[in-house]
């Protein structure tokens, strides 16, 4: 699991990321014991069994049993990959990954924290521009006249640039920063004549764009001046720590949400999204303008199946709604399609008639080929050949590349229905148009069925774990007397072994480094709730003593019947009946023997 990185490099990160600070980062812990706990964010419940160990920097969920370290907790949580979290804790305890040490990606390192602070910076001096200073007046009287809160303004940090020329570069110096650096954050602009620089954003509304973690990777600026030659917004341009098709405004706030409704709605702009977003409908994003990329796509793939396309309602939003066909199909999303009603946009929508009737209109958007269909014939005259035959070759372009017989002929009849035509006739053309296309994407796979858990293991093997994973000075004596074959749980007996040959190769450093190498997550549920579960071990050697001789004598029981049905076959000859009879006094006379308990903690 570990990957591109040592279990040196992990094990460095792992001590620098206090498993209570991190989760507590997420979810309000509460102290119970020597645990703390919390209602789980990975299933919906009314009592906490969200468990927290910080002795051994693990956390368990008694309800719906998922377990792991810090890095398990921050994969699950942000539902990305297990690299993917490494590099998330690596960055928040300011740990440089191995590959990262060479001097080229240290320097590219370097000037990413570099943009990064002065991001932040700017971000902090904009947002108290617009809070303070008398050059945010006019951003404070536009804000307040479309509605935005004060709690809006402070959660998606909304700020003012000032109507100067020079203002940023003004701050950058006084900052001690190098104009050219400011420049590569995409904040200053060389003057094409002569020396100098000049602020790339002057007199606008800043939206500062944060990448999933939170950290301002880029602005987008609203101009507020009713000068109709200036561009209505300006966006950052790419830069070191920003890509326009790799971002979505406001998914750092809105990610859980988005996991816990199952789907996600995607609307046009920053002011849509607030709205969206203050009326309660948190399961929400926006791209950097109408574009909707295939990285986009993959980004919403990593937390829902399912995407409602919410962009606005004039020519230019409905046509970025066709747009986004192609990525989303590729991508294996689902896709549905709610329409403001003409004149509005999901903000003056909700300033309308409230956030409950937003909901409603989500909850009631169609399958995007039937939105695509109503779309067609609404523009274009069905009544005749040439409007018929653009529908046709509309229709029959898109659900071709679903490669979904089943939908291809459903919207082949959907088609008929709408023109006034045989449905056999569609099928027909339709059939014939996909000859001329290139060839269907590939249909996506349907996604496997989760196997069922497997049954748990007796109470006498569950304690076997319990007491050899949280009395690390059992296992000298366990390595001695515990036969792992008496194990009958699979996935304990796996465990036992690899607990058992850690002690003997002296590779046993912690808890969490030995859930790595479990990385079958039913064996890392069964590890993280046997040393999560807050009953206490009176007495662990004697426990110990007790379930390894019962584990023992189960295990020379189910020898024994074994032995006797071979001894009673019919085909057992003589000698091998004696021979069997001589194994079963063994095995009794094993069965006798006591078994040496370890000595005392």
């Amino acid at each position: 699991m570990a990957g591109l990185f040592s279990s040196g490099t992990l094990e460095q990160i792992r001590a620098a990321s206090d498993i209570v600070d991190v989760i507590g980062s997420y979810l309000p812990l509460k102290r119970a014991g020597a645990n703390f706990v919390a209602l789980c964010p990975f299933h919906k419940e009314k009592s906490p069994s969200f468990n927290v160990n910080p002795h051994r920097q693990i956390f368990h969920c008694f309800g719906c049993h998922k377990g792991g370290d810090v890095f398990g907790f921050v994969k699950e949580f942000e539902n990305i990959d297990f690299p993917e979290a490494v590099r998330r804790l690596a960055d928040r305890a300011k740990i440089p990954l191995e590959f990262e040490k060479n001097p080229g990606e240290q320097q590219s390192r370097h000037l990413k924290e570099r943009l990064l602070q002065i991001h932040e910076q700017i971000a902090q001096r904009w947002q108290n521009a617009l809070a303070n200073e008398a050059s945010g007046q006019i951003a404070r009287e536009y804000l307040a006249k479309r509605g935005v809160s004060e709690d809006a303004v402070k959660l998606f940090r909304l700020g003012s640039a000032p109507e100067l020329w020079d203002d940023t570069v003004n701050w950058a110096k006084s900052k001690g920063h190098e104009l050219a650096l400011v420049e590569q954050a995409g904040l200053i602009l060389h003057r094409q004549e002569g020396e100098g620089y000049y602020d790339r954003f002057r007199g606008r509304l800043m939206f500062p764009i944060c990448d999933e973690q939170g950290r301002v990777v880029g602005f987008s600026g609203r101009v507020l001046s009713g000068d109709e030659k200036t561009a209505k917004y300006v966006n950052s341009p790419e830069t070191p720590i920003f890509t326009k098709s790799k971002v979505f405004f406001g998914l750092d706030k809105s990610k859980r949400a988005v996991l816990e409704a199952g789907h996600v709605i995607v609307c046009e702009g920053q002011l849509d999204l607030i709205a969206c977003f203050m009326a309660g409908v948190q399961n929400v994003v926006a791209p950097q303008g109408t574009a909707f990329t295939p990285d986009h796509a993959r980004i919403l793939k990593r937390y829902v199946e399912e995407v409602v396309l919410c962009f606005d309602s004039d020519e230019a939003g409905q046509n970025a709604t066709v747009r986004s066909l192609d990525s989303l199909l590729a991508s294996g999303l689902a896709m549905r399609v709610a329409v403001v009603p003409a004149p509005h946009d999901p903000d003056s929508f909700i300033k309308a008639n409230g956030g409950p009737a937003f909901k409603q209109l989500i909850e009631r958007a169609e399958g995007f080929f039937d939105f695509y269909l109503g779309r067609l014939c609404a523009t274009n005259e069905v009544r005749t050949d040439k409007g018929r035959l653009v529908v046709l070759r509309g229709m029959a372009e898109a659900v071709h590349k679903t490669g979904n017989g089943v939908l291809i002929d459903k919207y082949a009849q959907k088609t008929a229905l709408r023109l006034g035509v045989s449905p056999d006739a569609v099928r027909a053309e339709f059939k014939k148009l996909s000859r001329s296309k290139p060839a269907a994407a590939e249909p996506v796979e349907p996604p496997a069925e989760e196997s069922p858990r497997p049954q748990p293991p007796s109470n006498h093997e569950y304690w076997l774990l319990k007491l050899l994973l949280r009395h690390d000075e059992l296992v000298d004596w366990a390595a001695a007397h515990l036969d792992p074959r008496w194990v009958q749980h699979a996935l304990v007996r796996q465990i036992v072994m690899q607990r058992l040959a850690a002690h003997a190769s002296q590779t046993w450093t912690s808890l969490p480094a030995f859930l790595e190498e479990c990385n079958a997550p039913e064996m890392q549920r069964l590890i993280t709730e046997s040393t999560t579960e807050p009953r206490p071990l009176p007495n662990p050697s004697q426990q110990l003593a007790d379930v390894v001789l019962r584990l023992r004598n189960q295990f020379i029981d189910r020898q024994l019947a074994g032995s006797m049905q071979r001894a009673n076959q019919p085909e057992c000859s003589e000698a091998e009946r004696l021979e069997l009879l001589h194994q079963q006094q063994e095995l009794r006379h094993l069965k006798r023997q006591p078994v040496e308990s370890p000595p005392a903690g």
